[in-house]
């Protein structure tokens, strides 16, 4: 009789950004599975066992957390923001998909999350008021072309930008190379906002116009978001700077 695989989302890493849905799956599990960092952001119970591992190694977490769920186990798969997005609910479904047919009959849940480009949004206003997407800027998994393809599509339709994975320590020149790409087709001025850690004790929000935007104001706990030419800024006295997409445009 196979147990129970909850994926949960965390969300960006403040203990009062996680949803009561994905605590009580936190405390139904007996096993615990993730990316080391993100995992001791997890208390774990005596009676709960931990299992970290690398952040490449997702298709072999996905394996072994499947594994043990169909041994009978409730077991919990744990990633940063949303599970859903660049994380760990695709691994699992990739291994489903590949694995065992067992695997198939799995009670399986995904448990949702506050993602990072909703975490930095809310803090400078409303900058996904309007049509926006998500890229990662890691080639790990697709080419760099076709990373590039995508911002050069998503940014002449207008769509304000999430950038995640912007920069890692065997990625250092990709993040220089999307600004320039984008300082090709985007109005000077457009706001940039990087998002370190938001609603953590160390965030770092910062503000800049993509004339200015440089690949060392980020690290990889950066969130990017990228206006579009119909975003604004809003400057306020003794206050920070609001930036908001209008929801109305032609």
């Amino acid at each position: 009789m196979s147990g129970r695989l909850f994926v949960i989302g965390l969300g960006p890493g403040a203990a009062d950004q996680m949803t009561p849905e994905a605590a009580a799956a936190l405390e139904a599990a007996q096993d615990l599975f993730g990316y080391g960092p993100y995992l001791d952001r997890v208390p774990v119970r005596p009676d709960q066992t931990r299992h970290a591992s690398d952040n490449r190694e997702e298709i072999s977490r996905a394996a072994a957390a499947l594994s043990r769920a169909q041994a009978g186990a409730t077991v919990a798969v744990v990633s940063g923001g949303d599970p859903g997005v660049f994380a760990m609910a695709a691994a699992i479904c990739e291994a489903i998909e590949s694995g065992p047919p067992d695997w198939r009959a799995i009670d399986l849940q995904v448990v949702p999350g506050l993602t990072a480009m909703l975490a930095v949004a809310a803090r400078v206003g409303a900058p996904l008021g309007h049509d926006f997407c998500a890229i990662s800027l890691s080639d790990n998994l697709k080419p760099w072309a076709v990373i590039e393809l995508r911002l050069r599509a998503a940014a002449q339709a207008g769509f304000v930008l999430a950038l995640y994975n912007p920069v890692s320590r065997a990625r250092l020149w990709q993040l220089d190379a999307a600004f320039d790409l984008l300082r090709g087709i985007l109005p000077a001025g457009v706001p940039i906002v990087f998002g370190r850690a938001a609603g953590r004790p160390d965030e770092r929000i910062a503000i800049v116009p993509l004339s200015e935007a440089q690949a060392d104001m980020a690290d990889m706990a950066t969130c990017i978001l990228v206006g579009s030419a119909a975003t604004r800024l809003i400057h306020r006295p003794g206050l920070p700077p609001l930036v908001y997409s209008p929801r109305s445009q032609g």
